[in-house]
Formats: C-alpha cells, structure tokens, sequence
C-alpha cells in the first residue's frame, strides 16, 4: 500500500456545499483544527454569518462556486493564482433525485450526473496538477450507501455515486504515485437535512407503480419524513481525523474507503453477499470461458 506524507503545517482545504450539512460541520472542524478553508457555495449569500466569519479568518475566505458550471475548474485555477495551495479538495455538495428509472426523463438524468459525478471530476481534474507539483494531496468524495446498494427510486442518485465511486477506484491507482490519496466517504442517513435536497422526477407514476416501495420512497423523502439515525459532526470528526491523521486515522492515511453511518454495515454486507452469491453460482462458468490452448 503507498504511503502518504502529510505536511507538518496547516492545509488549505477546499470544500463544495459549506453553507449547509455535512460541508458546514466539516468546514467549522477545519476552523477549529487551525487550517486554512475555502469554503464554496452556490449562493454566498444565503449563509452572510458563516461567509464573515470565515472571511474574518487569516488563510481562509468564502467563494461562489456552482459545481454544474463548466467553467468550475478555473476557480481553482484562480484560486492557486491567488496564492492558497489547495492540499484537500471536498466535493460534498449535491442533491438527490428520486422516481424509478423508466420514468426519470434524460434531463433528469444529466443533471443528477453533472452534480454529482461530472461537477466532481471537474474540480479534481483542477486541482491535480497543482496537486502533483507539490507531491501532495487528498481528494475526498462525499459518496452514499446508495452507491453501493440503493433502494426503490433511487436509480438517478445511486448511478451517479457508483459512478464516481468507481472512477475514484481508478484515480487513486493512478495518483498514488504522486502522493495524492483519494477517501471515498460512503454515507448512511445523517441529520442534515437532506430532504431540502430533494427532488422528485417531474413525470406522473404509472399505475403499476402505485402502492410500490419505489412510491413509498418518494413520499417519505418528499415529506422529509426519512429518520436519520447517524449525527452529522460526529461522522465529520471521522473524515477529518482520517484526513489528518489524527485520532481514529491515526496509522490509516492510506485508506480509501470510509464507510459511515450503523445502515453501512447491512450495506456492505449486502454487496459482499451479492458478489459471493455469484461466484458461487456462477463460479465454474466464470472460470472455464477461456481460449482453448493450442
């Protein structure tokens, strides 16, 4: 496994969605912890107190930030011009769409991907060559048990997560050797209130669907009825000290997954089982599909 080498002083952080949720909570432990913060968001000026007080801090200042613009990259640019080296990039901010897949229009579709898996990439394809320069970095990609198994209605959501979840499996192969490590943070239901995130798919059910768990989904999400059962400080207390390499990350800088949240655990299990289950069915077939020797 690579071995990362943290600077000894304090890191400039950039993170996406920091008025609200965990970007907040992240973005006050970042404070507290002595580092420097870019805090970015869609519209500064939904948040004026916690855009002055980050402003107020030496090293740090608020920046408007829209991940779904195409241009996105250049406020890095800028932002690396203006003298703030970036050492960690957050991409936390996003939203959830909800309706069964036949539904979902491709509009729908492309916007759910351009938040949350072609908005990250931009930043990351940013950042990386500053990144490289200096032979350091840490990428960390807010992600959701939905990437890894997601229920009923939530095809759009879970497809862009898996999406760059997987594109992130590949970075960290490809970076490692610069010094940059990745930290795919896989998310269970926390207390940030995520139902203001929500949207749902604009065209009307079919009846089949009526009375389905893909419906029920979308009335309890649409409801903000959805009880968390995880606290939002306390699982950034996590990506932060794992980024640090203090605390419970002291020792595991190398890491790549960090899955957070008691509904994790049934979710990983329930991959592992799926992944198992067809080896064992199909584990003669997969092995015997071989060219013939000659």
């Amino acid at each position: 496994m690579a071995t990362f080498v943290k600077p000894n002083r304090p890191l400039t952080w950039l993170i996406t969605g920091a008025s609200s949720g965990f970007g907040e909570s992240l973005a006050r432990l970042v404070l507290a912890g002595g580092h420097n913060l870019i805090a970015t968001s869609r519209n500064p000026s939904k948040t004026p107190e916690f855009v002055a007080e980050v402003n107020a801090r030496k090293g740090s200042q608020w920046v408007k930030l829209d991940v779904d613009d195409q241009d996105s990259g250049k406020v890095i640019d800028s932002i690396e011009a203006s003298g703030h080296e970036i050492d960690v990039l957050v991409n936390n901010a996003g939203y959830s769409i909800y309706g069964p897949i036949e539904t979902l229009s491709e509009a729908e579709l492309r916007a759910q991907m351009d938040t949350l898996y072609f908005g990250p990439l931009r930043l990351i394809r940013a950042v990386l060559p500053h990144m490289r320069k200096r032979k350091y970095g840490v990428l960390v990609n807010m992600s959701s048990g939905a990437g890894l198994e997601a229920r009923d209605s939530m095809g759009g959501y879970g497809g862009a997560k898996a999406g760059l979840d997987g594109a992130t499996k590949v970075l960290a192969k490809e970076v490692a050797p610069f010094g940059i490590r990745t930290l795919t943070v896989t998310l269970g239901t926390f207390n940030t209130n995520f139902g203001a995130a929500t949207v749902l798919g604009k065209a009307p059910l079919p009846d089949d669907y009526k009375g389905s768990i893909a419906e029920q989904m979308m009335q309890i999400m649409a409801s903000n009825k959805l009880q968390p059962n995880g606290d939002k400080d306390k699982a950034m207390k996590a990506v932060y000290e794992v980024v640090v390499g203090e605390g419970v990350g002291k020792g595991h800088e190398a890491e790549r997954l960090l899955p957070l949240g008691q509904d994790m655990t049934v979710r990983i299990k329930t991959v592992r089982d799926y992944l198992g289950h067809a080896l064992e069915v199909f584990g003669d077939v997969c092995n015997n599909v071989n060219l013939e020797k000659k």
